[in-house]
């Protein structure tokens, strides 16, 4: 029977790629986004073209109310949701020193409490059904710490924490919490980093190239899977071998 899937930030960039693995493996899905609202649209139209039920909803995941409408929308129209994948992200390259209160408390409301709105959104029916899994993406930045990009891999260190923490809390329920921590992919937030870093990062990367956001998809998928039923509280690194 199929299962149905939120993914928060799915009209771009990896969790677009997480929304087509996850359509090809058979779940309903929600497609989350905030702005880009004409490539949600057309990704929900193209999954509905393959035949996979899935509805779009814009929401700001910093709000925990957009969050419960969100959820609560997601089960009228698709059923419970039994994988909520924690994709929506920002970041900010800068100096610390010049990082503004603002945009400090930008980047953690939606990278960090963005997760946990959707978290505590999700878990009544995960706990009564004593089931679901949950996939949150970290990132390399937040087990290794990144120059220039503080706020960024602060949240993403706080997704870590979150992860190994609900995994212990929920277990008891069968609630798998998982994370993978990506390295550097080929989206906008690293095309803006500009050629030169770009090829450094290239040259930094053992396996010798920039992953792909597809990388990242089977990856979620798996851990989603029950091929992953005795895996929780892991942080899945896949980074091309970067941080070894």
């Amino acid at each position: 029977m199929a299962k149905t899937a939120l993914v928060t930030g799915a009209a771009r960039g990896i969790g677009r790629a997480v929304a087509k693995e996850l359509a090809r493996e058979g779940y309903r899905l929600c497609i989350n986004y905030i702005e880009h609202r004409a490539e949600a649209e057309s990704l929900a139209a193209e999954l509905t073209a393959a035949g996979c039920p899935c509805l779009t909803v814009q929401a700001d995941v910093a709000d925990s109310a957009a969050c419960r409408a969100m959820v609560q929308r997601t089960e009228a129209a698709l059923g419970p949701v039994e994988l909520l994948v924690n994709n929506a992200g920002i970041s900010y390259a800068g100096l610390f020193q010049d990082l503004s209160e603002e945009d400090w408390n930008r980047c953690l409301a939606v990278n960090l409490t963005g997760a946990r709105n959707m978290v505590q959104a999700v878990l009544p029916h995960m706990l009564h059904a004593k089931s679901g899994a949950i996939v949150n993406i970290s990132s390399i930045w937040g087990l290794r710490g990144a120059s220039c990009e503080v706020a960024y891999a602060c949240s993403k260190a706080g997704i870590v924490a979150l992860t190994r923490s609900l995994a212990l809390e929920l277990a008891p329920s069968h609630i798998r919490v998982n994370a993978v921590a990506p390295g550097c992919i080929e989206t906008d937030m690293v095309r803006v980093l500009g050629q030169e870093t770009v090829r450094q990062l290239i040259e930094e990367t053992p396996l010798g190239r920039l992953g792909q956001p597809e990388d990242i998809a089977y990856a979620v998928a798996f851990l989603a899977s029950d091929r992953a039923s005795f895996i929780t509280g892991q942080i899945l690194t896949v980074d091309g071998g970067f941080i070894g």
